[in-house]
């Protein structure tokens, strides 16, 4: 499996709040770090507590993550991605795009640095033609790269 088919199981992971799934894209001694000042910005270290972390996210905010973009290279990616979810209160979903590089070791992601500022409306480059390059959009939560279903 190569490093793009690793993150889209994890995306499909965290969307699903699939513990057991995520735990199969992580390595035991990964570290996740966030972008301050973010909600829960604090860097999460270890496979299960990462998998667990995602878990709560997911069933806070009905989050489905979709992989836009990615440039990959031997044990390491950098990838575009948009969350749909749902803020507190709100019944519409909305969209935060964000970019993360990855690290892996034995095939299994080690390091994610995030970088996206969530709020609690839709964040995006402006005039970016989304749609045009493949990429999701609101009512389409997939994209050229990582299908609706989860399939790869």
């Amino acid at each position: 499996m190569n490093e793009l088919d690793v993150i889209i199981r994890y995306y499909d992971g965290c969307s699903a709040g699939d513990v057991d799934l995520l735990m199969s894209t992580l390595h035991p001694e990964v570290v996740h770090w966030f972008l301050a000042p973010n909600l829960g910005s604090a860097p999460v270290h270890g496979g299960e507590h990462l998998a667990r972390y995602w878990r709560k996210v997911q069933a806070r905010i009905d989050a489905r993550w979709v992989v836009d973009h990615a440039l990959t290279g031997p044990a390491e990616a950098v990838i575009e991605w948009t969350m749909f979810w749902r803020p507190e209160g709100s019944a519409e979903r909305v969209a935060t795009r964000g970019a993360e590089w990855f690290t892996f070791s034995d095939g299994l992601i080690h390091e994610i640095r995030s970088y996206y500022q969530q709020r609690p409306g839709t964040t995006e480059l402006d005039g970016f033609p989304y749609a045009e390059r493949g990429y999701s959009v609101s009512g389409s939560e997939r994209s050229a790269l990582h299908p609706a279903d989860g399939s790869s």
